[in-house]
């Protein structure tokens, strides 16, 4: 295994000395090991992790106590328990962490939510709450868009399709978790994270958009050929 010394480290990871010992004094770096007084030396796991941390941090806006604790946990992370992905949780649940949170009673006399419409969305899975009582603005502004479908004289269908195909998303990205969690050693746990955050975050949005664009491209064409 090799060694660095930490201006190797440095030079490396082009991570500040003082960062990576503000990462050790946190518990996100390992110790480095310790040669004699004063002569400290680090190994490809440190340069591994701090690749890692830094791309949780830049890219997914994740905390220092969310990367702890998937590092505590990455022996366990990539396996069936979900419970482990906690960081990728959060970031899916797509709220902040300023938002007012409302019980089922206060969201509906806060919004003036149609308790029979909210029922029907809850029905539908068009409204979903991350848990049972506990609301916030984001379910108020799918609720608010269903309002304008109706004001328009529209139906809210595409919702009940964008659900359906959701769920069909979802089972393909859960089969590449497990896809991931075959794979899964020692040495790839930060590339398996940079794997499932790139085609949660990035991939998605980019296919997803992109053809909705070449869909409204073709239809342009198609109306000036016309």
């Amino acid at each position: 295994m090799l060694e660095y010394k930490i201006s190797e480290l440095v030079a490396k990871t082009h991570v500040p000395k003082s960062t990576i010992l503000y990462y050790i004094r946190e518990g996100l770096l390992p110790e480095a090991k310790k040669i004699k007084s004063n002569v400290h030396r680090y190994s490809d796991e440190h340069i591994e992790l701090i690749s890692y941390i830094m791309y949780m941090k830049e890219e997914i806006g994740s905390t220092n106590e969310q990367i702890k604790y998937a590092l505590q946990n990455q022996n366990q992370s990539f396996s069936s328990s979900a419970t482990m992905l906690q960081p990728l949780m959060n970031t899916l649940s797509a709220i902040p962490s300023d938002a007012e949170h409302f019980t089922k009673e206060e969201f509906i006399k806060h919004f003036n939510v149609d308790t029979m419409l909210l029922e029907e969305l809850l029905h539908d899975g068009i409204v979903l709450p991350l848990n049972e009582d506990d609301y916030t603005d984001r379910e108020a502004s799918i609720i608010k868009l269903v309002s304008y479908f109706r004001e328009v004289g529209v139906d809210h269908s595409i919702l009940k399709a964008y659900v359906h195909h959701a769920k069909a998303l979802s089972e393909l990205e859960y089969q590449m978790q497990t896809q991931l969690c075959d794979v899964r050693n020692e040495k790839n746990f930060s590339l398996l994270w940079k794997i499932m955050f790139e085609s949660l975050f990035n991939a998605k949005n980019y296919l997803l958009n992109r053809n909705t664009y070449r869909v409204l491209q073709n239809s342009v064409k198609n109306e000036i050929k016309q």
